[in-house]
């Protein structure tokens, strides 16, 4: 049978085509290049990006999805594109928050009434019905999930509508199944928000953010006054349009505000306001004092109009913090010489005090029980009724006689020598104006001027200019127990000064049971 030769034999060049190929593409091929089929492929050209579609303009806004209360308005456009074009980059729909007025007492909240349409109708199979209430504690707050009243279990009916708040009390709202917080703009889901002056940017970071706005932020310390001045002084101007207002004080000083016409917001006409919120500028104002003396001012702006910032000296300014942002290329100098406030002046001891602003007389805050936290126990021996600030005059009834004369010694806060160099009247009250000479007794710190204060304005005790006086007086502080200021009552003990009186209040020094 050998004797037939092989096909295969007569064919043996296909063999070696064959052999040929194999190392093509399995060895030597690969040693040498890429393959035949790679190489194909990487010589074609890639193919032509896709182009997108364009957005058409907005329609109108829907109608708002409540009649009361918060709700949501909808908007669509369409993708403009041909079978080539991928679709338009973005959302087709916009949703923005519309607020009504505000429902009747006794309302069914929203997600409340979306539950009760569920009511005794057949639920899980079953021929049981229930009555349904809001459940809070699943895991989507947008999804309608309602509790079988007197069962431990609910029961998830979906989506919540659209406008249906995330939970209660939230301003986040719920948009095809979404929790959306609204933007500055108005938009759910937008992410503007406000830069530091206030203005709305786009989404993911408010605009321009801090790049558009200045931030001032200073420390007034400012020329000390002379020794025991007592007033007003200049801190700064804060300009309008300013935003995020904070100034802070940490001393027995007082903040003071003003207008740019001049009329004083808190603190002003030498009467202490309460801590709390107030209106100025088109924004809100709160106003804290802390025990410890810490006051600040905060307002979030932006204001309407220029503010001055002042403050009653009653001790040296230690320093003065304040801070706020202006849009970018607003001119501030932030020094209280740009202000056309009065600043205070220097003077000797007779020379006439400096001119102040008009004083528009304010009522004073209602006194609480312990303002005068060391005023006497009881009435002197003697002594008629304290004659109160009613602006009524009567007879002078000054302190008198040995008994007066040792009570007001041990009981008084402050007993002092001193000479009268001005006398004024603030509001309902009379302001004298003291060179202190001599101390004789005092509880807390005299400078060598202090302010006396007498709470009526009919010369009781009677005390005139350049006249030296020895007086004994008590500190006045406010509710929060920080140093006010002093005061001397309308029967207070003010007699004038001899070496003979000066003798007497000595020896009533030793009649105290315990005499600093």
């Amino acid at each position: 049978m050998w004797d037939t030769p092989l096909p295969a034999l007569c064919c043996w060049p296909w063999w070696l085509l064959l052999l040929a190929w194999l190392s093509l593409g399995c060895g030597v091929g690969m040693a040498q290049g890429p393959a035949l089929g790679t190489s194909m492929l990487a010589a074609e050209p890639p193919a032509p990006a896709r182009s997108q579609g364009v957005w058409g303009p907005w329609g109108p806004w829907s109608s708002c999805s409540s009649s009361c209360g918060d709700g949501v308005a909808l908007r669509a456009r369409r993708c403009l594109r041909s079978a080539e074009e991928q679709q338009c980059p973005g959302d087709p729909r916009q949703y923005r928050l519309c607020q009504l007025q505000d429902c009747p007492s006794g309302s069914v909240p929203f997600r409340a009434m979306q539950c009760s349409l569920y009511d005794n109708k057949p639920v899980l199979g079953t021929p049981a019905r229930y009555h349904w209430v809001p459940f809070h504690g699943a895991p989507n707050v947008c999804d309608l999930n309602c509790l079988a009243a007197g069962h431990n279990f609910y029961y998830t009916f979906g989506r919540v509508l659209d406008g249906t708040p995330c939970s209660p009390g939230s301003p986040d709202l719920c948009v095809g199944g979404r929790c959306l917080s609204v933007g500055c703009d108005g938009i759910l889901g937008s992410g503007s928000r406000p830069d530091a002056c206030g203005r709305c940017g786009s989404g993911g970071g408010g605009g321009g953010g801090h790049r558009e706005c200045h931030f001032v932020h200073r420390l007034f310390q400012g020329t000390e006054p002379p020794s025991g001045y007592f007033g007003y002084m200049n801190v700064t101007k804060i300009p309008a349009g300013a935003t995020h207002i904070k100034v802070t004080d940490k001393s027995r000083n007082y903040l003071a505000l003003m207008r740019s016409d001049g009329r004083y917001v808190l603190n002003g006409g030498w009467s202490i306001a309460w801590p709390g919120q107030y209106q100025v500028a088109g924004t809100q104002l709160l106003y804290t004092r802390t025990p410890d003396g810490t006051e600040t001012l905060e307002v979030p702006g932006p204001t309407d109009e220029d503010l001055h910032v002042m403050v009653l000296l009653q001790e040296p300014n230690p320093g003065i913090e304040y801070q706020f942002w202006l849009p970018q290329g607003h001119t501030q100098s932030g020094r209280a010489n740009a202000s056309p406030l009065r600043q205070p002046q220097p003077r000797e001891a007779g020379s006439p005090p400096p001119a102040e602003p008009p004083v528009t007389p304010a009522p004073l805050p209602p006194r609480q029980s312990g303002d005068l936290a060391m005023g006497p126990p009881r009435s002197p021996p003697g002594q008629g009724e304290a004659r109160a600030a009613t602006g009524r005059c009567g007879r002078c009834r000054p302190a008198k006689g040995r008994s007066q004369r040792i009570w007001h010694f041990c009981h008084s806060d402050f007993v002092f020598q001193g000479r009268i160099l001005a006398r004024r009247l603030v509001g309902r009250e009379t302001r004298y104006e003291v060179e202190v000479k001599s101390r004789y007794r005092h509880r807390f710190p005299l400078v060598s001027r202090e302010y006396v204060w007498v709470p009526d304005t009919c010369g009781c005790p009677p005390l005139r200019e350049g006249g030296e006086y020895l007086l004994m007086a008590w500190r006045h502080v406010n509710h929060e127990q920080t140093l006010n200021r002093i005061l001397l009552p309308a029967e207070g003990y003010a007699r004038p000064w001899t070496p003979r009186e000066e003798r007497l209040v000595r020896e009533a020094a030793r009649s105290c049971p315990q005499s600093p």
